[in-house]
Order: C-alpha cells, then sequence, then structure tokens
C-alpha cells in the first residue's frame, strides 16, 4: 500500500507521526478540505503528467489549474495527464493519493508558486484517505522538488 511507503519514507526524517489518516475520503480538494478541516485553497493537490518520456508531478494550491499556455512555455510541449490506469504504475500512488513522497525513482517534481501564500499546507500521503500538513520549507524539502513554477490560473 503506498501510504506505507510514505510512511517509510518520513520515518527517515521522523515525522511519519504526522501523517493524517480519515475514515473518509480524501481523494478530491473538496474531500480532502472537509476531512483536514481546512480552506480547499490550501490543499496542494499534486498532478502528474508525461513530458515526452519523463514522468513529472507538479504541486498546485487547491483553487488553481493548469494553465495550458503557461504549461506549453515552461515545458515545451502541450500538458499530457498521465492516464488514470498508468499513474499508480508510473508514479507509485494511485490517483486520489498521489504525492510526492516515497515515489518511484526518475520522476520530477515542480511546484507552482501558487503553494506560496500559504503558511502550511496538505499534501496527500499516498492513499485516497490521507494527508500532511507541511510548511512551504518542510514541502520543499520532503519533496525533493527541482524547481518553482508558475503553471496555474484561478480555477472558473
Amino acid at each position: 500500500m503506498s501510504i506505507e511507503k510514505v510512511r517509510e519514507y518520513f520515518k527517515e526524517f521522523g515525522i511519519d507521526n504526522k501523517i493524517l489518516e480519515f475514515d473518509v475520503s480524501s481523494a478530491t480538494v473538496e474531500l480532502a478540505a472537509q476531512a483536514v478541516g481546512t480552506a480547499p485553497e490550501r490543499i496542494a493537490k499534486t498532478m502528474s503528467f508525461m513530458v515526452g518520456e519523463q514522468p513529472i508531478l507538479i504541486l498546485l494550491a487547491g483553487d488553481v489549474k493548469i494553465d495550458n499556455p503557461k504549461y506549453k512555455a515552461e515545458f515545451h510541449t502541450k500538458a499530457k495527464m498521465i492516464s488514470f490506469d498508468d499513474v499508480e504504475a508510473v508514479i507509485g500512488h494511485g490517483v486520489g493519493g498521489v504525492c510526492p513522497f516515497g515515489i518511484n525513482d526518475g520522476i520530477d517534481v515542480y511546484l507552482d508558486e501558487s503553494l506560496k501564500r500559504f503558511e502550511t499546507v496538505f499534501p496527500a500521503a499516498g492513499s485516497a484517505n490521507s494527508a500532511i500538513e507541511l510548511t512551504i520549507p518542510e514541502l520543499e524539502k520532503y519533496s525533493n522538488f527541482k524547481k518553482w513554477i508558475d503553471v496555474s490560473k484561478a480555477i472558473g
């Protein structure tokens, strides 16, 4: 189970006890916000894409979506999400629990500027009923991110 991979990953840093597990689903931004008891924008959703043959993860605030022109300017290709059926095999976590922790090797992680307005955010922790609260410096450290990017726009 991928939450166990995340738990093992966080044990290295002594923060595995910070993982929150819920009796309800946290698989969407709205459900995660309800489970955690926070505003939806503070949910750090993790989206998985392919850039050529390279899988990447982008963490964004819960109240934004990918801006296709910005994405293309950053990655020099159209945004191509990894198919629902392939996410777990490619990334190491299933849809609803995708996060940048305890993932398969060779995946680049990017953090979107939309997250910088918060002191703490809540990414998933490997399952569709988990999360972890992290400060932005902690998110940077534990995600092994490649760089900050600006590829989002407000939803709506």
